[in-house]
């Protein structure tokens, strides 16, 4: 991923209201959910959440489909994962992050080390 389309997808994610609707949808894993539902858990109305989900969807953040009537909105988990990779993908070269495969997913897993000195707070 290149620095531009990095920019491009924080800005998508730097309003409240989308970041909530992306981390819902982050949440909801890949089966997604209706616009409705989405509409209803956030407490957002129809009109302004469809003009967040554009612009979510335009940006490659989050993907749509169509089932019968409704429109189903899921995280574009590649793109995440992409993005999150563009974050750490210097950081592997230290002592503070390593990327590794889980043998039993085949998911990669980020391993986040305490650094600076300074207390961890978990």
């Amino acid at each position: 991923m290149d620095i531009k389309t990095a920019v491009t997808l924080f800005d998508a994610l730097s309003q409240e209201t989308r970041l909530s609707v992306f981390r819902l949808l982050v949440e909801a894993g890949p089966s997604g959910l209706a616009a409705g539902k989405l509409s209803e858990q956030l407490k957002i109305p129809h009109n302004t959440l469809s003009f967040h989900l554009s612009h979510l969807t335009r940006t490659g953040m989050v993907k749509v489909r169509k089932e019968g009537r409704s429109m189903i909105y899921s995280t574009h988990f590649d793109t995440m994962r992409n993005l999150i990779g563009f974050l750490v993908q210097d950081c592997c070269r230290s002592d503070l992050v390593s990327l590794r495969e889980d043998k039993d997913s085949g998911c990669q897993v980020i391993e986040l080390a305490g650094c600076c000195g300074l207390p961890d707070n978990t």
